[in-house]
């Protein structure tokens, strides 16, 4: 657990004490006061030039308190409606089709001691937590007192916003299904004997051989188990279900597209002799904007970058020290646990020789135009109850780390902010519960690497499968930070991480089970090959690398083009062997190649996945497709490499007929950007004509890039060619010489139509065009827009 840092009030900047709203520069645009309760003392707010806002406050409660109030100023329809999600609260305001959602969100509650919960936590992170809550909260307040300023949203809807309680932060532990629908499809597939098939979707790395807990019943294992960790069982929408929601296959491929890219440079490989950190998180694009910028100085505190909505603090920016960026590290965090519940009585099941009595909590639901309906939540051993069958003797616990005492995950993010150095870092770290890789650059020239997230210790299985829950395979505690993956200082000068399997060689993972599922590593291993090239790294170097598009599948494909192409194969052929396998938007190879990519994928998966398996395995694995392709085998037939060519002889054929229907007869009109488009719009646009016509679609942007490529660009066939993930923020830190750092923000600060940063950075993202992120006092004050004094009222 951190200390409080005995010098935390020690090293105190000018431009954060009230003396420093005496005398100011001449702001080009408008200055203001209001008066707010819960700050504790006037908070300079600096605006500029891009709309990034610099909050100046004389403690760490009130830097917090001013991130607050910003994140509701700009996007307090999004926080709100996330919170109410969280909490189980949506019934109150939607009506009856939202109870299953809410009973779900509210079963993934924790029902601990709060205050012990909260007493545990250093007292300056909880400082900052109560500043960022009572922020959020001042706004709300001012809106109530002038309803015109709400968004637009509430007037359509009929609703206001949710007050909050920094009690919930502790609450709140998401619910989230973590690979639970793996161990069930690998259960089914054992029943019939065809459990190796399961690596055709999702490969196991490290290498691994599946063994099956002692006890379990795999043919009594069914989707049922999964209980309302299921979308479909507790579906709860303003707008009907699309099918890609529930569809294994595009749940698969959206779970491994929410990644990232980072890298670190040592001073030894770069022009300047800093150390360079760059990062650009994978998340949604599509709706609302999953980053907002800030710029938070107190006394013991100077951090700029970006944070999530509704989350206190900052994931990727930099501090005056340091540098920090994060990616997806795998970590397998859940299990599934049989439980056998007694016949006579089945409020009771079998753990370690006795029975026990579920815990059980009564909950009351509000139900807007219908009465309140009551419900039960069960737990065994502080684990979820999901699904229940009394009359199989069955009930399924869900073991998630997110559900343990300690778990507080919504204030790991400050304590990271507080931190000083690699050694705090690490003891903040302890409060981190996702899997993430962190990135470290420090002013010193020192860079890191540390694994961090909570990682359950299993002594007697490894997680692949769910597990008998006689007790047997309960958990043991969790792997310390220490024990994770970490480097210091590596002599390569550099590391990336873009959510590849990243164990070190020699890592004992045998004795500390992480994960076996991990993304495919074409990303880090294009980084790799441009970080290698690259003895004198620069910014420009990694903001180009930002916005690579070379596709190293694309050139394994084009590597396999058959040598004497069929005539009807011929024209893609030739087409491809011209290319350069770089994914841009004004590209027709581009086009083609994503066109023959699906026809491909969908031959092969006809071809090597068992009959008997298609219902579960829902897709196969494209580096395990390119593996098989390149060294063929039996398993196409029995001449594998004529069976082979054949294959994709016919897939340039098939992709070349669907380019035609997309793009036109003429190939020279082909541009992969033309489908391939980059559009915002309301996440309740599709159901609600208001709010349509209220938020209209940010739209027009062509972009390269595909799942693959560094700059990543994902979309879901089901749904069409338009982006759906990808690096709404990007940021590269030149460590030291702060305000050269770069950084971009799709598509704006705020989620109001109203607002002028509603849209403004979209044609930047769009065109690439990273912008400087100011952070010294002289340089925000040289670009300063508008200045805000919130004042305690």
């Amino acid at each position: 657990m951190i200390q409080r840092r005995a010098f935390l009030l020690a090293s105190v900047a000018l431009v954060a004490m009230p003396g420093s709203l005496i005398a100011k520069p001449r702001i080009k645009g408008s200055s203001r006061k209001i008066g707010l309760s819960g700050a504790r003392a006037p908070i300079e707010i600096v605006e500029d030039e891009l709309g990034v806002p610099h909050v100046r406050a004389a403690s760490l409660h009130d830097a917090f308190f001013g991130q607050g109030y910003l994140v509701a100023r700009d996007r307090l329809f999004q926080i709100d409606m996330e919170h109410r999600r969280d909490m189980g609260r949506m019934a109150e305001s939607f009506g009856p089709r939202f109870v299953t959602a809410d009973k779900a969100a509210r079963l993934f509650l924790y029902h601990g001691d709060l205050e012990s919960e909260l007493a545990a936590l250093p007292p300056d992170v909880l400082e900052c937590a109560r500043g960022y809550v009572a922020g959020v909260n001042a706004r709300i307040d001012e809106l109530a007192a002038d309803p015109a300023q709400l968004p637009l949203e509430y007037g359509i809807l009929g609703i206001s916003p949710l007050r909050w309680d920094v009690r919930d932060f502790v609450r709140d532990r998401g619910i989230s299904m973590g690979d639970a629908d793996d161990e069930v499809r690998r259960a089914q597939l054992q029943a019939r004997g065809l459990l190796d098939a399961d690596q055709l979707m999702i490969p196991l790395r490290p290498a691994w051989s599946f063994t099956i807990p002692e006890g379990l019943d795999v043919a009594a294992v069914s989707e049922a188990d999964l209980g309302i960790l299921d979308p479909a069982n507790r579906t709860a929408s303003f707008a009907p279900v699309q099918e890609a929601v529930l569809d294994p296959a595009q749940r698969n491929a959206d779970r491994f597209a929410l990644g990232s890219n980072a890298w670190t440079v040592a001073p030894s490989r770069t022009a300047t002799g800093r150390p360079i950190l760059a990062n650009d998180p994978h998340l949604g694009i599509g709706g609302a904007s999953p980053r907002h910028m800030v710029h938070l100085t107190a006394p013991g505190l100077d951090v700029i970058g970006a944070g999530a909505p509704g989350l206190p603090g900052i994931m990727q920016g930099h501090t005056d020290r340091f540098a920090f960026g994060r990616t997806n590290f795998h970590i397998d965090q859940t299990d599934l646990f049989i439980l056998r519940t007694k016949k006579d009585d089945s409020g009771r099941y079998w753990h370690k020789g006795e029975w026990k009595a579920f815990e059980t909590f009564e909950e009351e639901i509000a139900v807007k135009g219908a009465p309140p309906e009551r419900v039960t939540l069960r737990y065994a051993n502080g684990r979820p109850i999901v699904s229940e069958d009394a009359a199989r003797e069955r009930a399924v616990a869900f073991a998630t780390v997110s559900m343990l005492p300690g778990a507080n995950m919504r204030f790991a993010m400050i304590a990271i902010n507080l931190s000083k150095d690699w050694t705090s870092l690490r003891q903040a770290f302890r409060l981190h519960v996702s899997p993430t890789n962190f990135h470290y650059a420090d002013i010193d020239g020192n860079t890191g690497w540390q694994t961090i997230g909570f990682t359950p210790r299993r002594p007697k299985h490894d997680g692949l499968l769910p597990a008998p829950g006689d007790g047997d395979f309960d958990w043991t505690g969790l792997l310390p930070v220490e024990d994770m993956p970490h480097v210091y200082n590596p002599p390569e000068g550099w590391f990336a991480s873009a959510n590849q399997m990243n164990l070190p060689a020699g890592y004992p993972y045998r004795e500390r089970i992480i994960s076996f599922s991990w993304s495919d590593p074409f990303r880090y291993d294009r980084c790799a090959e441009v970080l290698r090239a690259q003895p004198k790294h620069r910014i420009e170097d990694s903001i180009a690398l930002q916005h690579d598009v070379q596709s190293l599948p694309a050139r394994a494909i084009v590597k396999l083009l058959p040598a004497v192409p069929s005539p009807e194969a011929a024209s893609a052929a030739a087409l491809l062997r011209r290319w350069d396998c770089g994914i841009r938007a004004d590209s027709a190879a581009t086009l083609l190649y994503e066109m023959v990519m699906a026809a491909l994928s969908t031959a092969f998966y006809d071809r090597i996945v068992p009959a008997a398996a298609k219902d579960l395995i829902a897709s196969v694995n494209l580096s395990e497709m390119l593996r098989i392709l390149t060294a063929p085998d039996k398993r196409l037939g029995e001449d594998p490499l004529a069976a082979r060519d054949a294959m994709i002889d016919k897939a340039l054929a098939a992709g070349w007929k669907r380019a035609v229907e997309l793009g036109g007869a003429d190939p020279a009109g082909w541009k992969w950007g033309d489908l391939h488009r980059v559009t915002i719009a309301h996440p309740l646009a599709s159901s609600n004509p208001a709010i349509a016509a209220a938020f209209p679609k940010i739209e027009g942007g062509r972009s390269g890039g595909d799942w693959n490529t560094p700059m990543a660009r994902g979309f879901n066939a089901k749904r069409g060619f338009d982006v759906s993930h990808g690096a709404s923020y990007l940021f590269v830190a030149d460590v030291g010489a702060w305000d050269n750092s770069r950084f971009l923000l799709l598509p704006g600060q705020s989620a109001d139509p109203r607002s002028p940063r509603y849209r403004d950075f979209y044609p930047k993202w769009i065109a690439g065009e990273m912008q400087p992120l100011w952070f010294s006092k002289a340089a925000v004050d040289r670009h300063a827009a508008a200045r805000l004094i919130l004042a305690p009222g």
